[in-house]
């Protein structure tokens, strides 16, 4: 396929785009390479892709040095105007929409990145799929949707409308934008609600990542809810087999669907919404201890009350997922917390160790929703 994969600069978007070329689809890639989270981390990424940071011209499609089969470019998807012409030119089969303005509590105080990136954004991206004819597009949503929700585990069929944070309303935006242009110009879409994504490259304003460079460079860590929460960890390779598995079966609607009892997760129309997560849900404190055991740190605790815009537990209910598209998740947090601590002693080498101690605020820990 030739597949239009946003958001390759991060965390999961690298990871999606670097599978898919080794596989041998054509991949274009695209990122606003935006200051959120450090960019020499975002820069380091592209590198890994052969994308090199002296070569890139903003809204100018770059030839990676190591895939034949993988073109970059630096380009904001509020930008419609760029944004079409990468289309027109490229004539996608299908649209993996990874970008986002992420992270719950940054949307308390940033309102509107959210609204620019995450609905003028996909606004456009719907667009420019429906204009060009796009088979299948796959686009990232949250397990914050639940919200309010505590029927445990989240099941895709239950309702989402009570939103906690202008991050989950973005996100389940998204979702009910993407149903009104399946049912209007019958373009195939299917919604991902990831659960708690980490992994080797994840992102230094999560929890695992915040995590373990506090440890190692003995500062405290912050615990939210003094402790009392939990999380359906989910490794990276997880997270990227469901997308790649989804991304290759698009969205059919569902002849059995009955508006009379409406089943929130398919439609009579080429919709769909899947959770992507391990389907178990592990305590924070259990991840603490992983963290530890891997670093040889203990943790320096400092517990703290539940966050404005966050909730206590979250819990996959994966097996629409599993029934459809035969996804099975393989790695256990402790193989997980593994990987990702060898990969950061790897990427930041003894010098992890010396690094001046970061402030306050940047040792609070964010936990993904």
């Amino acid at each position: 396929m030739k597949v239009l994969v946003t958001g390759t600069a991060g965390f999961i978007g690298f990871h999606v785009a670097k599978y898919l070329l080794e596989r041998g689809d054509e991949v274009v890639g695209i990122d606003n390479i935006n200051d959120y989270y450090d960019v020499s981390l975002k820069y380091r990424r592209l590198e890994e892709t052969g994308i090199t940071k002296g070569d890139i011209h903003y809204g100018e499609l770059l030839q990676s040095s190591r895939y034949e089969n993988y073109h970059f470019a630096k380009l904001d998807i509020t930008d419609h105007g760029r944004l079409k012409k990468i289309f027109k030119g490229c004539h996608f089969d299908a649209v993996c929409h990874l970008a986002a303005q992420a992270g719950v509590r940054y949307s308390l105080s940033n309102p509107k990145a959210y609204v620019d990136a995450n609905i003028v954004g996909f606004l456009n991206i719907l667009e420019c799929c429906r204009l060009h004819k796009t088979r299948h597009l796959v686009y990232a949503s949250s397990s914050s949707v639940y919200g309010l929700n505590e029927q445990m585990p989240f099941s895709v069929e239950h309702h989402a409308d009570h939103p906690v944070s202008l991050y989950a309303a973005s996100k389940r935006s998204n979702e009910l934008m993407a149903h009104s242009y399946s049912h209007l110009f019958g373009l195939p879409t299917t919604g991902l609600r990831f659960f708690t994504v980490y992994g080797p490259w994840g992102r230094p304003d999560m929890a695992l990542f915040i995590f373990t460079k506090a440890m190692m460079e003995k500062q405290a860590i912050d615990i939210y809810n003094h402790g009392r929460m939990k999380r359906d960890f989910t490794y990276i390779s997880d997270i990227v087999s469901g997308i790649v598995g989804t991304l290759d079966r698009p969205a059919k609607a569902d002849p059995d669907w009955s508006g009379l009892l409406p089943n929130p997760s398919n439609s009579c129309v080429p919709y769909r919404l899947f959770n992507i997560g391990r389907g178990q849900s592990v305590s924070l404190m259990d991840f603490i201890t992983e963290i530890e055991h891997n670093t040889g740190c203990e943790a320096i605790r400092n517990y703290l009350p539940l966050q404005s815009g966050d909730v206590a537990e979250t819990w996959a209910d994966i097996s629409k997922i599993q029934e459809v598209m035969n996804y099975a998740p393989k790695v256990s947090v402790t193989e997980g917390v593994q990987h990702f601590v060898a990969w950061y002693k790897d990427f930041y080498g003894l010098n992890a160790l010396k690094k001046k101690p970061s402030t306050g605020e940047q040792m609070t820990a964010i936990y993904p929703v």
